[in-house]
């Protein structure tokens, strides 16, 4: 069988496209004869992602509610209470005849209670016990986070004549790059040790408070008086002498002493997470070029050919500018506009996007 040749404008536009290498051939498969062909550039698609990361994780916090104290007075005794002998003198009167004078009587002589001081130990403020706040403990951590992936891209190589973009180095060859994965570094506080409390205990305050107390009652002595006799006038008594019993009320001193109305209690405060809004671009389907398309050749590519992109251009709301034949910079980015719009190959003329646009083939 005889091998046919490729025609010349096919070959034109394979290696325009930068397709032929010295390491490996790749051509459209099944190629038919007085056909073009081309691979479109398919841009890469994104999508904008906003997050919250965690920057401080939430915690709790103990607040000591302090003890409240009071100053009451209470009576402490000093002296306690007593009584003493009063000595009511015997009532005498004169009389005239030979008698005793004086007879034969006692004295009864008061003896005196017998006091020392001492010294007593009073408690003026009570034992307590304080709640210390132990802080927590927090240490600094460094993260790395992503926040472009890892993906690839090509590199350009010869440029198509008849590329749509205004710049005709947007349709080329590309090799595949493998471009790495971008993060960032992100620095937050994590708490190492949690908040706690602990007991000190404040012991109870005295006082040394002196005072006089009875180690020995009072009591009376009696004294015997021999009876004294003389005929004369002489007195006698009428009535006995006598004592009588008086009571000493105890004595009491005033004393200030501070006491706990309401102990120290302690309550829990939460302090909520801190969060960071960061916004990352996410490649959702990377682009690349497209397989071995069907395009116009060029010298289908004439002024009727052009005029009728135009007008289907125009007529879906795009604006290629004048229809005048020219495939000019408006033409060709109202073209490109529509083959991003419809999720079309991007940057020749191939037979989706003519079909799409309702032009003839």
């Amino acid at each position: 069988m005889k091998k046919l040749r490729q025609p010349k404008f096919l070959l034109v536009a394979m290696f325009a496209l930068g397709v032929y290498t010295t390491q490996a051939q790749d051509y459209p498969p099944n190629a038919e004869p007085g056909k073009c062909y081309a691979k479109c550039l398919i841009p890469d698609e994104y999508e904008t992602i906003t997050e919250e990361v965690l920057i401080k994780q939430a915690t709790q916090r103990l607040e000591i509610m302090p003890a409240q104290f009071e100053t009451v007075e209470d009576q402490v005794e000093i002296k306690p209470a007593a009584t003493r002998l009063e000595v009511i003198p015997a009532v005498y009167e004169t009389v005239e005849e030979r008698v005793v004078v004086k007879p034969a009587s006692y004295r009864l002589e008061p003896v005196p209670a017998v006091y020392e001081d001492v010294e007593e130990k009073i408690e003026i403020k009570s034992e307590e016990v304080k709640l210390v706040e132990v802080p927590a403990q927090y240490e600094t951590v460094t993260e790395q986070i992503e926040i472009a992936p890892a993906s690839t891209k090509w590199v350009k190589r010869k440029g198509d004549k008849n590329c749509l973009s205004q710049n005709p180095d947007d349709c080329m060859v590309w090799c595949l790059v493998e471009v790495p994965a971008q993060y960032e570094t992100v620095t937050k506080t994590v708490m190492k040790t949690p908040p706690s409390s602990k007991e000190v205990r404040i012991p109870a305050e005295y006082k040394t408070v002196k005072k006089t107390v009875m180690v020995k009652a009072p009591t009376t002595k009696r004294t015997e008086i021999p009876a004294e006799y003389k005929t004369i006038k002489k007195t006698v008594m009428v009535k006995a002498p006598e004592t009588r019993v008086i009571e000493i009320p105890a004595e009491f001193k005033a004393v200030k002493k501070t006491v706990m109305t309401k102990p120290a209690e302690t309550r829990v405060v939460e302090v909520p997470a801190e969060f960071k809004t960061m916004t990352n671009r996410k490649l959702i389907k990377p682009g690349g070029y497209s397989e071995w398309k069907e395009v116009l050749c060029q010298n289908k590519i004439n002024e009727v050919k052009i005029k009728e992109i135009q007008q289907a251009l125009k007529n879906r709301g795009y604006d290629p500018g004048p229809v005048d034949d020219i495939m000019g910079s408006k033409t060709k980015a109202a073209l490109v506009q529509f083959q991003k719009d419809n999720s079309l190959p991007i940057g020749q003329l191939d037979f989706e996007t003519l079909k799409a646009l309702g032009v003839s083939y």
